[in-house]
């Protein structure tokens, strides 16, 4: 089990402020979609750059010309690439095939799925490497969480990791370990405490001891 840092609400300098102070806590390392709207892929380059042993996802919601995006994202540094599991097969598809070709990994991201088994089987077919469950910040704020579409895409996936994001705090993450995610995704249970680097570091052990 991995613990992911996602930074959402940062510029670059921001980004590698507190990947300075948490980096020996976290496996990969998310540039969110809000940081690469604001700054473009050079966030994932620059991170990468000024931190070459820790895994990069560059959220990008991948809709549509998957390997396309997938090219540019990987040719920036990226490890982990993220598509959405509402885009059409051909473009999941796609993504898959170019990543093969970078040395890199497809995450696909299910928020809004509305049918979570059958498409979770589908996608899974299709050789991605995460299918990730997402409560998104709207829906956090509605009081869902992912839990039970987590322990939906477990009972039928396959081949791929599964990851949860979407809320999750030092005080809800034994539950969600309890679930048994391949990947935690955390933003503000680490980014927006006092203490980043302590809070990076009780979540990583908790991580490591559920396995």
């Amino acid at each position: 089990m991995e613990l992911q840092l996602a930074l959402d609400l940062v510029d670059i300098q921001g980004a590698k402020e507190i990947v300075n102070e948490v980096a020996a806590y976290v496996d990969v390392v998310e540039i969110g979609t809000p940081v690469i709207i604001n700054e473009g892929l050079r966030a994932v380059k620059e991170l990468k750059a000024a931190y070459p042993h820790v895994k990069v996802l560059a959220d990008l919601k991948i809709m549509d010309a998957g390997g396309y995006e997938v090219m540019k994202a990987s040719e920036a540094g990226a490890d982990i690439i993220t598509v959405l599991g509402v885009s059409d097969d051909t473009t999941i598809s796609g993504a898959v095939a170019e990543a093969r070709k970078q040395g890199t990994q497809i995450m696909v991201d299910m928020i809004n799925v509305l049918d979570m088994a059958k498409r979770a089987q589908e996608i899974d077919a299709l050789g991605v490497d995460y299918i990730c469950v997402h409560s998104g910040y709207d829906h956090q704020a509605d009081g869902k969480n992912s839990l039970e579409d987590l322990a939906t895409i477990k009972r039928v996936v396959k081949n791929a990791k599964t990851a949860i994001a979407g809320g999750i705090k030092l005080n809800t993450l034994p539950e969600v370990l309890e679930a048994g995610p391949d990947l935690v995704i955390v933003g503000g249970g680490i980014t927006g405490q006092e203490n980043r680097q302590a809070a990076a570091a009780e979540m990583k052990r908790l991580v490591q001891a559920a396995g």
